[in-house]
């Protein structure tokens, strides 16, 4: 992991620089936590068209989020940091204990291998999730 610095080609590259968070290798997303998205392509609740010069584009596919952090008291392995088109934030592909697989949100300092856990008596730590009676 490191920081990316663009080459001076334009004004507007002249002092851009990435977070290198994604190794080299290319990631496919999980296909179980992703599914097709549509655009309303303009149309109504009808399908009458009623916004012009709408429709076509690509297909994108949504990936699930788990916001709720409803696996209590499971310790998760981040599997690996992907880059979403849906959002301004990476995510992260959780394998929990029980085997299965669910997207977080990337916390800014949370590494591939970081074990994370959702529970009242969690450590403060990059990634775990506690009530917020509990937190400090």
């Amino acid at each position: 992991m490191g920081i990316l610095f663009s080459k001076t080609s334009k004004k507007g590259t002249q002092n851009r620089s990435n977070l290198d968070l994604i190794k080299k290798r290319k990631i496919e997303p999980n296909k179980k936590l992703t599914f097709g998205r549509h655009s309303a392509k303009g149309r109504n609740h009808r399908g009458i068209i009623t916004s012009r010069h709408r429709g076509g584009g690509h297909k994108n596919l949504y990936r699930q989020i788990d916001f709720r952090r409803d696996k209590k008291n499971i310790i998760g392995k981040v599997w690996s940091i992907e880059y979403d088109p849906n959002r301004n934030s990476y995510i992260c592909l959780v394998n929990y204990k029980d085997g299965e697989k669910k997207y977080i949100l990337h916390v800014k300092g949370m590494r591939i291998g970081d074990i994370i856990i959702s529970s009242s008596e969690a450590p403060v730590s990059y990634g775990n999730a506690l009530p917020l009676t509990n937190m400090p």
